[in-house]
């Protein structure tokens, strides 16, 4: 069954997504370009002053208060989703909220693994639980929002890494547990994108920095400013978060959608880095990173 978008005759009534983490960067940018596309978007957010310009700013967007490491707050959203869909089902879930937790594995807190996880692993599964029997009532899709880190693991990025592979993975298992229904499944796989995540990952690491062992900068220090120089100039080539929100609009909207997205040259490159023997991967990340 294909989706379409709105009837702009008025006769039916315009498709239901879902997206998580949609007040800022990649999920702002795609509810809104969504919402000019004629779907009504159910916009999951965390901070209250974040919906007022969400209802302010885009019209067909409903903001929905999601946080996707309570379960509590699942459930009250899907109960306030299921009562304004009136019956209808889900046309899509975009599972995009996340957050990108760094620093050398060494140190890296428990609870700081706990919590990559919680938000960009579990979380999703948790979403896509919920969300599936108002998918499955429309034939609706899912789509993931996956990362070029998912590609292959990188020094001192490791939580996030993990949490991005293992989203993919997830999309290849669901991908065929869901096809006696005709639920397609894709993989959005974004390269550098310019949003506000990698700023907020940024700060977060420096207050991470100022709890760690007294000895941790004589062990990282000097790497870590190189790691820290190469992530500003991958984001001072960054594509625009409009590139990601047209994969999602094809994902949604095509007969067909492709099972991945691949978005940029430097997901290719990953992909044929991750191709290479692991000696030769292992210099050439050393070489790039000035390790």
């Amino acid at each position: 069954m294909h989706l379409s978008r709105t009837n702009t005759s008025g006769n039916a009534p315009s498709p239901s997504i879902l997206i998580s983490g949609a007040s800022s960067g990649i999920g702002l940018s795609c509810a809104a370009f969504l919402a000019r596309k004629g779907y009504r978007v159910f916009a999951g957010y965390r901070n209250p002053a974040d919906a007022e310009a969400l209802r302010a700013n885009h019209p067909g967007i409903v903001p929905v208060p999601l946080e996707l490491d309570s379960q509590s707050s699942i459930q009250n959203a899907l109960d306030l989703i299921t009562g304004q869909l009136k019956g209808a089902g889900l046309a899509g879930l975009v599972n995009n909220a996340g957050v990108v937790i760094s620093g050398p594995l060494e140190f890296v807190s428990l609870p700081d693994w706990r919590h990559q996880m919680e938000v960009n692993l579990i979380g999703p599964v948790a979403l896509t639980q919920h969300c599936l029997p108002l998918l499955r009532q429309s034939q609706g899709r899912i789509i993931n929002i996956g990362s070029v880190a998912g590609i292959m693991a990188l020094p001192f990025l490791s939580p996030y890494c993990v949490s991005k592979s293992g989203l993919a993975v997830i999309c290849d298992a669901l991908r065929l547990e869901l096809r006696p229904w005709g639920i397609q499944v894709a993989l959005i796989e974004p390269g550098n994108i310019k949003t506000p995540i990698w700023e907020k990952s940024l700060s977060a690491a420096k207050t991470a920095e100022e709890h760690y062992p007294h000895h941790y900068s004589d062990l990282y220090g000097q790497v870590m400013k190189k790691v820290k120089n190469a992530s500003q100039k991958a984001a001072a080539q960054s594509m625009e978060a409009e590139v990601v929100a047209k994969a999602v609009y094809h994902a949604l909207s095509a007969p067909r959608a492709k099972t991945r997205y691949p978005l940029g040259v430097s997901v290719q490159l990953r992909r044929l880095l991750a191709r290479c023997p692991d000696p030769l991967r292992d210099w050439l990340i050393a070489w790039q990173l000035s390790l």
